[in-house]
């Protein structure tokens, strides 16, 4: 078994050094306020950046202020590129006005252009948040006045899923780089001249043992009187202080968040803070803490519709992997990789050296098209070792990425008698050959078996790799180049080296419930947690039922607790559960094309809700122009709903929102890297952090 886990380490580290090579090597564009080249005037300038999170009962608000300096004699329009981040509504965007904060509707998209355009051309002070497809936000703001300060709120609201016991939050400043035509049309400008300050504050009912910031020297970790966590960051230019930080360790714990931390900054260089690293935040629960089911909801009349957010953290009942395994390596060699082509071959000469002599392997590459260094499946004997890792060694990368052919190679000759599973190195921005996303599924589904993948930048093609993945029944996983690298690979050695569970059911009874989301649940690795949305009529008693497959045994687990008559502390959740509600119908659309219906659903459910998509926007203008064009205000209603919300929960303490104490769904612990099951733990580790040396090196000194 020792060996089985070191070679799905070393296939995992193989994974994650080529898609990482992506990021590290390649060049990284930062979120930033962009201009047009030819302004001759140049750009303009973000003189303060300022973040507050709060992440509480599973989900995770963000806002953003941000205020734009127009330094010329003449009015300018502003265009801000934000990376999407994962699973994120963006039900907020306010722009000042006259000194006063006018927060925007939702509309079809053209419509709310069309608005747009005609407030610029007008004079009249607007802006428009769209969504340029997975990539980013795209905010427009015209005019930023000559010689005067522009100042905007974005809010987004995301769930906050644990895995193995630790809690992740990314705030993405990275702008992926894949889209060249945009990166050749506008400069970058990523320096916050004035200040930038970033405050988190987390509120768990579950005991958390500590966070971590990797890479965030300024970061400050403090733990209150009431068991709440909060963060804290503030560089500001040319001023220097004494920093209680230490820089040698960057996440020690500092008791006062309240001091202000900066770097001393030349005066030349007015620049308090780069826009261009995400910035993780890890918290890690008490081990051995119980598997549970979570219950949030919303519903404000006793005989109307309520909301619910589902939460099921499985216990760690999935028994490891102990049988041969057939490994597919689908590797991209595109012109991308140039440069980078060395690690990714000392990569696969290290996985390959640690597999078992019952385990076989094949090597798969693609760029225009896809072959095969191997001949078929491959038995992992020390001349066969030798004999491939030189032929990876000396292949050549160049040209486009053609996903699909990689693929579609990698699945032939799968063997049905023995577990396969295929690691997918790309960022899934397929530009050759069949890029349809019906059709990588309709491939996927011809096999039985599971493609992992880890989808690398903030721009990489979110959707299609999660499609894939969800079809083949795998999973995929997002890295950040500020990841902690060896965490990531605990996490997912722990899921490739153990059972899982299969064609997930939930079903409720003794409750009306409907328009639950996600439609197909699909598959679920050890400790992923299952989270869904729905609505609810009535109340009382529920009967919870939990159904799934384990190496094709069914296992069944069950509760009972009450769903509330009236419940009015989360109206965040609304949102989350369009959203979700919304991910499904662009899936159909994917799969099966642009309709109709479809479309004009999700029109009807974003601007019910307030949410930006694809076919909808956020215009912002004066109180007066939205009369004048017959726009109801009802975002503005729900904000300011959500915001009275927020001020209550933040005079209360964390709230237990576990409700099957009395019936447990689950009778043994969650699983969490702590406890001696857990995959990638134990001296296999130590050769893995001497492997990662070499590369955190070169993002250092990169960075």
């Amino acid at each position: 078994m020792k060996l089985f886990n070191s070679f799905i380490i070393k296939s995992y580290r193989l994974f994650l050094r080529l898609t990482l090579s992506f990021c590290i090597i390649g060049s990284s564009q930062a979120a930033g306020l962009l201009t047009p080249k030819n302004n001759h005037l140049g750009e303009l300038k973000i003189k303060d950046h300022e973040v507050n999170v709060i992440i509480e009962d599973g989900y995770a608000i963000t806002r953003i202020e941000q205020v734009f300096h127009n330094p010329h004699t003449q009015d300018l329009e502003a265009i801000y590129a934000f990376p999407v981040p994962e699973q994120a509504s963006v039900g907020e965007f306010t722009l000042w006005i006259d000194g006063k904060p006018i927060t925007g509707e939702v509309l079809e998209k053209k419509q709310a252009r069309q608005i747009y355009e005609t407030e610029k051309a007008a004079g009249r002070d607007s802006g428009i948040t769209e969504k340029n497809g997975y990539k980013t936000f795209e905010i427009s703001v015209n005019p930023v006045r000559a010689g005067q300060d522009t100042r905007i709120r974005l809010v987004y609201i995301q769930p906050a899923h644990i895995d193995t016991g630790i809690g992740r939050y990314v705030y993405p400043l990275e702008e992926g780089g894949v889209d060249e035509a945009a990166l050749n049309f506008w400069n970058n400008n990523d320096k916050v001249e004035n200040t930038f300050k970033f405050n988190l504050q987390l509120k768990s009912a579950y005991p958390v043992k500590g966070l971590r910031l990797p890479n965030q020297p300024l970061a400050q970790v403090s733990q209150n009187a009431k068991g709440e966590w909060e963060v804290a960051m503030r560089s500001q230019a040319q001023t220097t202080l004494n920093t209680t930080a230490n820089e040698e360790q960057p996440n020690t714990h500092v008791a006062n968040t309240s001091q202000i931390v900066s770097t001393e900054v030349n005066p030349k260089n007015r620049t308090a803070y780069t826009l261009n690293k995400d910035i993780v935040v890890y918290w890690r629960l008490q081990d051995g803490l119980p598997g549970s089911i979570d219950l949030v909801t919303q519903k404000p009349k006793a005989n109307g519709r309520g909301t619910f957010m589902l939460t099921v953290t499985p216990g760690d009942d999935l028994d490891p992997i102990t049988q041969g395994t057939d490994w597919v390596f689908v590797l991209d060699i595109s012109g991308s990789m140039q440069g980078k082509y060395a690690t990714l071959a000392e990569g696969v000469n290290q996985a390959l050296k640690k597999m078992r002599t019952q385990d076989r392997f094949r090597i798969v590459t693609f760029n225009n098209s896809a072959s095969e260094i191997s001949t078929g499946y491959v038995a992992a004997t020390p001349e066969n070792l030798r004999y491939y890792t030189d032929k990876v060694k000396n292949v050549k990368p160049g040209g486009g990425t053609n996903l699909f052919a990689g693929i579609a190679l990698g699945m032939q000759a799968i063997d049905s008698d023995r577990p396969t599973g295929i690691v997918l190195v790309t960022d899934g921005v397929a530009n050759v050959g069949e890029t349809e996303q019906k059709k990588f599924i309709e491939l996927v589904k011809k096999q039985d078996m599971r493609i992992f993948t880890f989808i690398m930048g903030n721009s990489a093609n979110r959707p299609l790799l999660q499609a894939v993945t969800k079809a083949s029944g795998g999973f995929a996983d997002n890295v950040s180049n500020s990841d902690d690298i060896v965490g990531k690979i605990i996490l997912a050695t722990s899921k490739m080296t153990h059972k899982a569970m299969h064609g997930m059911e939930v079903n409720i009874a003794g409750v009306k419930t409907a328009d639950i989301t996600p439609a197909q649940i699909g598959s679920l690795y050890r400790g992923q947690q299952l989270v869904l949305f729905g609505h609810y009529w009535g109340n009382g008693q529920a009967h919870v039922q939990i159904k799934s497959k384990i190496s094709g045994q069914q296992k069944i687990y069950e509760s009972r607790f009450p769903f509330p008559a009236t419940a009015n502390d989360n109206p965040e959740i609304e949102r989350l559960w369009a959203f979700a509600r919304i991910e499904d119908l662009n899936e159909e659309i994917q799969d099966f094309g642009e309709k109709a219906d479809i479309k004009q659903a999700i029109v009807d459910l974003a601007t019910e809700f307030g949410l930006v998509t694809d076919y909808t926007s956020m215009v912002t203008m004066r109180e007066e122009s939205f009369t004048a064009h017959g726009i109801d205000r009802s975002n503005k209603r729900r904000v300011e709903m959500e915001h009275q919300a927020q001020q209550q929960r933040r005079q209360q303490t964390a709230r237990s929102r576990r409700v099957d104490q009395q019936q447990p769904a689950f009778t043994a612990p969650r699983a969490g890297t702590g406890r001696s099951s857990g995959g990638g733990s134990g001296g296999a580790m130590g050769i893995w952090t001497l492997l990662l040396l070499p590369l955190l090196a070169l993002r250092r000194k990169r960075t």
